[in-house]
């Protein structure tokens, strides 16, 4: 059976999921407006439970099987924002969460998934790797898996982004998009363009790991070796089938940004519009500024500030260079 996504996939999420998460506005920044010449918007996902949006698709995903299957647990892989997101729809449903990390995962991440109950197991390799120990644990225990992007539930979560965006700003003409693993760019631009074909969808990509980028170019899914950056919720080697064709299908355009202007980019944000966004969500406005995209005056531009979650120590380092 071939994948799929649908606009009444997303609709269908946002019904399960509405009640548990926030509704996130759209603020209009006139600074960062004035700056770059037309109208820049930001929705802010870092104004959810957990600080990210992924809590919009691990909801999705545990409330799409049944309350009987639910109650044996939930299990993924993550050391970041999804992680958190498990555990919280954990604590929500009441059930089991299960999270496998690698031994030297960020500190302060396993403490957040700690703190809202999630039952933090360690394992080894890469994602792949303990997605495969994921599997074999569910397997074993009845547990429900839920990929941190590979999964039609899950896109569509992160999709309910993407609708409210045409919702509160229906003129809106470019909606710019983080892509890690593509699972949150697949959900938006799927209910971007099933709304309005006519808004623009760029996806954003740091410099060093622009494995979609390069998929594009290859015409299709293409691996590229692991590279550090400094977006680290959006590093990724292997793409997977079922994002590159929705991203083929829905995204108009691909960015990459360096690390550097990404750092830029965090310091501008919490200036302008008072908000601490990590690089992985502050990608959105380096497009922008290594004037990459272009924009024609009174373009309305809205970017998602995926999350927040960086620890205060790293964001000082960020901060102290300028």
């Amino acid at each position: 059976m071939s994948f799929s996504l649908t606009l009444q996939d997303i609709k269908e999420a946002r019904a399960r999921i509405e009640t548990y998460i926030v509704r996130t506005p759209i603020i209009k920044s006139y600074k960062l407006s004035e700056r770059f010449g037309c109208e820049i918007y930001i929705k802010p996902e870092i104004f959810q439970p957990i600080g990210a949006f992924k809590v919009r698709g691990a909801l999705s995903k545990a409330l799409s099987v049944s309350a009987e299957e639910r109650a044996h647990g939930l299990i993924t892989t993550s050391s970041g924002n999804h992680a958190q997101g498990v555990a919280y729809a954990g604590r929500m449903l009441g059930v089991r969460a299960v999270i496998v990390m690698q031994p030297d995962g960020p500190v302060q991440k396993r403490e957040n998934t700690e703190a809202l109950g999630g039952e933090i197991m360690f394992a080894e390799g890469d994602y792949e790797v303990r997605w495969k120990k994921v599997l074999e644990i569910a397997a074993e225990n009845g547990f429900v898996p839920i990929h941190a992007y590979d999964d039609p539930a899950v896109m569509a979560g992160q999709g309910t982004i993407g609708m409210e965006i045409l919702e509160d700003l229906s003129d809106v003409d470019t909606v710019i998009v983080p892509i890690g693993g593509g699972g949150l760019i697949s959900g938006v631009s799927t209910a971007v363009k099933g709304l309005d074909t006519s808004v623009r969808v760029v996806g954003a990509e740091p410099d060093a790991t622009a494995v979609f980028q390069k998929s594009r170019a290859n015409g299709r899914p293409t691996s590229i070796p692991v590279t550090h950056t400094i977006a680290d919720g959006l590093q990724l080697s292997v793409p997977k089938e079922n994002a590159f064709s929705v991203i083929e299908k829905n995204v108009d355009e691909l960015i990459t940004v360096r690390d550097e202007t990404m750092k830029e980019a965090v310091r501008m944000i919490a200036r302008d519009v008072k908000i601490l966004a990590e690089p992985s969500s502050a990608i959105c406005l380096g497009t922008l500024i290594e004037n990459k995209l272009k924009v024609s005056p009174g373009e309305k531009v809205c970017m998602v500030i995926t999350g927040g979650n960086w620890g205060l120590d790293k964001m000082a380092e960020i901060f102290a260079e300028k």
